[in-house]
């Protein structure tokens, strides 16, 4: 790792979606960022800031790295929610609530420009990197005369009309995606439901308009990975791509520090994997949004009981919508079994890398398919929703490292199709057992794994694909310097 530089004085706005799938990822971001010198602030919301003020505040203090905390007040009042709304997963699983969640979302634009206008405890800001679903960034950097970079590759599936019909008749039609480096068909209504089923026409209209009109688009992906596909995006859309991650690779992340509580100690859980065979542990999570029913869970407990396998289960936590029920049923059935149950946030990197976890069964959520590639373990696939199924392609069609349970529908927020758990011990048994096929999967991932890791290295694709970042940064930063200095 490079020891920080400021004499250029870089300065990165870092304006993260309010949901851990997508914080998490941005706080590595913005110590990758900090690494290399850049000044960066990381803007969210009180209950946000205290989930991942320990691995900033690690960064800053413990590392002496250019990085901040900045809060700003959540509007719940304003938009109609009860205060400490702030984060997609404390949301009750319902459409009101959510659409609430976005009008907050709008009125954050006047406190950042108000606190911007009054910083002076770093440089002026050079650029602003934010998820699409805050597209009034991009109004923030247009005003400060600065690049804005999106973090979410949407316009290309819409360009494509491959939206039309996605939650229509059309649904179960087989689609193949234009233009791009592998070919694989999958069910329009498989494809990420727009915003506007939601009643968000509006919001998603300014979220696609932002990425348009960005001046670029950063990955948490590496070029070994998807560079023909980010090339692909490059050519439809005339903007650039650059693939920085996977930033759960970040050298001094803390991983235990990047989310929620744990109901266990990091150190507790990794003594336990230390008691079990290498490649012998079944680990089971669904991310933060998914809600299983408990018909669901029973149905996986079951397979699980029947394979004999040691498991480490995560069970989710939701302020509404309670989990109580799923998180009382899997304790007590998991009681004499070789079970390690996990209720609320687990450390997920921690645990994947473990050498006794042989098998992830998982929502493929991009987070947790980048950190399952990384690790080098095998996937059970079980997506749910947005973009978890075109995920599932590129495990198990493209890579082929993992093996598919079934799903074939979308699941609506709180709802499930139940999977018979002959179904799941058929796949967890290809998953986790031998034979030609079962060594050639792990021998993929492992490989993908490695790739990874070199990527994130000095010298490194992505290390070089974030050094062009900050230089191209610099570089609109001077040609607009010299726009006003000759405009009249």
């Amino acid at each position: 790792m490079e020891t920080p530089n400021h004499t250029h004085d870089q300065h990165f706005l870092l304006c993260p979606f309010m949901e851990q799938g997508h914080m998490i990822p941005m706080v590595d971001m913005a110590i990758l960022f900090a690494q290399r010198g850049v000044y960066v602030s990381f803007i969210t919301t009180p209950l946000n800031a205290s989930r991942v003020c320990p691995a900033i505040e690690r960064a800053s203090r413990c590392a002496n790295l250019p990085i901040r905390l900045v809060e700003l007040r959540f509007p719940c009042v304003e938009a109609g929610l009860p205060e400490g709304y702030e984060n997609v997963d404390v949301l009750p699983p319902s459409l009101d609530p959510f659409k609430r969640f976005f009008e907050g979302i709008k009125l954050l634009k006047e406190p950042l420009e108000q606190f911007l206008s009054a910083d002076r405890d770093f440089p002026p800001p050079t650029c602003v990197v934010s998820d699409f679903m805050l597209p009034w960034t991009l109004d923030v950097a247009r005003g400060l005369g600065i690049p804005s970079y999106s973090l979410i590759v949407m316009e290309s599936v819409r360009r494509y009309g491959l939206w039309d019909a996605a939650n229509g008749p059309e649904k179960d039609t087989m689609v193949t995606m234009p233009d791009m480096p592998c070919q694989f068909e999958m069910k329009k209504g498989l494809l990420p439901i727009p915003l506007s089923c939601a009643g968000l026409a509006d919001f998603e209209g300014g979220a696609v308009k932002a990425e348009v009109d960005s001046d670029g688009v950063v990955i948490n992906s590496f070029d070994e990975l998807e560079a023909k596909f980010t090339e692909a995006y490059e050519k439809l859309m005339g903007n650039k791509a650059y693939n920085i991650g996977p930033f759960s690779l970040c050298e001094g992340g803390v991983q235990a520090e990047r989310g929620n509580r744990s109901s266990i100690d990091q150190d507790k859980c990794l003594s336990w994997l230390d008691s079990h065979e290498p490649g012998s542990v079944v680990y089971v999570s669904f991310g933060s949004l998914t809600l299983l029913r408990l018909e669901q869970a029973m149905e996986i407990g079951e397979a699980m009981k029947a394979s004999r396998r040691p498991v480490v289960w995560v069970v989710k936590q939701r302020k509404e919508g309670s989990s109580e029920e799923i998180e009382s049923w899997v304790s007590r059935f998991g009681e004499g079994l070789d079970w390690l149950v996990i209720v609320g946030w687990a450390p997920q990197v921690a645990i994947l890398s473990h050498k006794a976890v042989g098998g992830f069964i998982t929502h493929c959520g991009w987070n947790s398919t980048l950190e399952g590639l990384c690790a080098g373990v095998p996937m059970l696939t079980w997506p749910h929703f947005w973009e978890q199924f075109v995920n599932e392609r590129l495990v198990v069609e493209v890579l082929k490292v993992g093996v598919r349970v079934g799903v074939e529908d979308q699941t609506e927020w709180g709802e499930e199709v139940v999977v018979g758990r002959e179904e799941i011990g058929v796949a967890l048994e290809r998953v986790m057992g031998g034979g030609e096929e079962g060594e050639e999967r792990r021998r993929k991932v492992r490989e993908v794994g490695e790739m990874a890791k070199r990527a994130m290295e000095v010298g490194g694709s992505s290390y070089v694909n974030m050094t062009r970042l900050i230089e191209d940064v610099k570089g609109y930063v001077k040609e607009e310097s010299v726009v006003v200095e000759n405009g009249p």
